[in-house]
């Protein structure tokens, strides 16, 4: 019974540290990159407080005869500005050109410096002027253009202002009550009711491009798959709802494949099994997911999904280890286990799909089965129920899916690749708090597939969606839209796909 009291104890223990540096702590075995920038951020405006106080000392010095000190470059990484922008010249000239003896002074040379500068976001209003024509001669009639398609037939914004909206709010999540607010400022005056109506509009016009880009998902070979929350408003009750905004994701530069990446959003209101099934459909192939039991029912013999191979993830089984806490040894052994594979990884990332196969064979296989070997001998020896415990069982259960990625090269070794693209959603959660009803979430998932798709090709998403949304209004439903897929969609400036001007069809 004491044994029994002990454990409990133990385990209680345990997890009142884990739900205190889950609240009050870091989440992950590294400080996330946005939270380490704004550290690094203030500690460069303290460096530029110090510098501009020491400047104003020196031109004191300099005023009084004393020698300043020897000033550094001002931006550590001052470099060219990019050659498209346009310049403006300012050019500085002496009070007076007369020499004093007398003579008139030529120009023997110049200095030259380069400062970057900006003009506020401007507004304009573009006047479309149809003029009508009558012939002299008969009564044949009048002649006129046709008036020009647009997303807001007879509204105010053009569609550049529509792509606008629709990426401050979901790329740069700026709700439309900012939105609208920033408008007002120049003396603007557009609510937020009125710019809904535009993203309703331009989501309609751009949702045969999502629906494409799904048929091209669900015809990969591999895809990465996950899931987050969002908040919903629940309709009559005025209260929220949870639902989930599920990520499909295609990236495989990491062995030089030859499809582009994408990354698909949908809302749906729930992570199980049915909610799964509708997602993937009928999907063969390769899933990188983690082991929620929702995707059971993939790679069954008996199943729809029979041709699924599902790999599972290496950070949900190392986090495992890191919930244990720093004050377990064996849960740090098996991190220092687990770092040694993921060393091997990152060597080989970017190569060939074959070579990563073979440096898998000959390096990391030896090391899997040690850490497996290890597992087994260990886990009779831990204490049933601790978060150790949980984190070996877990790995042993599911051993065969997180060996999957010793048997091909085209396998990551864990499904980050959708987790970072959560997290722009998780952003958007913060700011906007919850979608009004579900189409909003709907809405939310289709803008943000084109949004997130153009990063993941360093597309300029208001250069893309700006483009699209003036072509695509003028297409009947049935005709096709393969050309303006993110990553079909040819820059007009260089001539190219944006997929071919990164070289990645030619890597492979």
């Amino acid at each position: 019974m004491l044994l029994a009291e002990r454990a409990r104890a133990a385990r209680l223990e345990h997890i009142l540290k884990l739900i205190n540096r889950t609240t009050f702590g870091k989440r992950s075995e590294k400080i996330p990159a946005d939270q380490l920038a704004l550290a690094l951020e203030d500690q460069h405006v303290a460096l530029g407080e110090a510098d501009g106080l020491q400047d104003k000392a020196d031109e004191e010095a300099e005023r009084y005869g004393r020698k300043p000190r020897r000033r550094r470059a001002p931006d550590a990484e001052r470099g060219s500005l990019p050659g498209h922008l346009p310049r403006f010249e300012v050019v500085i000239e002496p009070g007076s050109l007369a020499c004093g003896c007398g003579g008139a002074l030529h120009r023997i040379g110049e200095d030259r410096s380069e400062r970057l500068d900006i003009i506020p976001a401007q507004h304009r209003v573009i006047v479309t002027v149809r003029p009508r024509y009558a012939c002299r001669c008969c009564t044949d009639g009048v002649q006129q253009a046709p008036a020009p398609k647009h997303v807001v037939p007879g509204g105010l914004p053009t569609e550049a202002l529509i792509a606008n909206v629709l990426v401050g709010k979901y790329c740069d999540h700026l709700p439309l009550y900012r939105q609208s607010q920033i408008l007002a400022r120049q003396g603007i005056t557009i609510s937020r009711a009125t710019m809904a109506g535009w993203v309703g509009r331009g989501i309609a016009a751009l949702l045969p491009i999502i629906t494409r880009m799904r048929a091209d998902a669900l015809a990969s070979a591999r895809l990465f798959v996950d899931e987050t929350t969002v908040k919903v408003l629940a309709p009559g009750t005025g209260k929220t709802m949870t639902g989930y905004m599920w990520v499909i994701v295609r990236d495989d530069r990491t062995h030089g494949g030859t499809d582009p990446p994408l990354a698909l959003y949908t809302y749906l209101p729930g992570r199980g099994k049915m909610w799964a099934k509708q997602l993937l459909g009928s999907y063969q192939g390769i899933l990188q997911v983690d082991a929620w039991q929702a995707y059971d029912q993939f790679g069954k013999e008996d199943g729809a999904n029979a041709g699924v191979e599902k790999s599972y993830c290496w950070a949900h089984l190392r986090r495992g280890f890191i919930d244990a806490g720093s004050d377990a040894p064996v849960a740090q052994d098996a991190l220092q286990r687990i770092a040694a594979i993921y060393a091997i990884e990152k060597d080989i990332r970017g190569r060939s799909a074959e070579d990563r196969l073979a440096v898998r064979r000959e390096r990391t296989q030896p090391l899997v089965n040690k850490l497996h070997a290890w597992f087994v001998a260990t886990a009779p020896r831990i204490m049933a129920g601790s978060a150790t415990s949980d984190a070996i069982k877990y790995a042993l259960k599911r051993w065969s899916g997180f060996t999957r990625f010793l048997d091909d090269g085209r396998i990551e070794i864990d499904n980050n690749a959708a987790e970072r693209a959560i997290r722009p959603v998780t952003l958007q959660r913060k700011n906007a708090l919850f979608a009004g009803h579900q189409l909003g979430a709907e809405n939310w998932a289709a803008i943000a597939s084109l949004v997130e798709t153009c990063k993941m090709l360093d597309i300029n998403p208001y250069a893309y969606l700006t483009d699209v949304l003036t072509r695509v209004i003028s297409r009947a439903d049935t005709d096709q839209v393969d050309d303006l897929l993110p990553y079909n969609w040819v820059n007009t400036n260089a001539g190219q796909t944006v997929f071919e001007m990164t070289g990645i069809a030619s890597a492979a």
